[in-house]
């Protein structure tokens, strides 16, 4: 899976539940910079970052990868 196709992903389900960057970032403890770079398919997450943005979303792990 490449980084844009993941941001894709996480910018789909957190506008599916209507949620901002910026809680979606909170709720990670990530910075709303870096959630941003992440939907644009700048950055890689680390597996931790993805375990939490996944947890902040209410979905798990493997839905990400998918």
């Amino acid at each position: 899976m490449t980084p844009r196709t993941m941001g894709l992903k996480i910018k789909r389900l957190r506008e599916g539940q209507a949620m901002s960057q910026a809680t979606l970032a909170r709720r990670a403890k990530i910075t709303r910079e870096y959630v941003n770079r992440l939907e644009a398919g700048r950055y890689d997450p680390t597996v931790g970052v993805l375990t939490r943005i996944a947890k902040a979303l209410g979905s798990p792990v493997t839905e990400l990868l998918e």
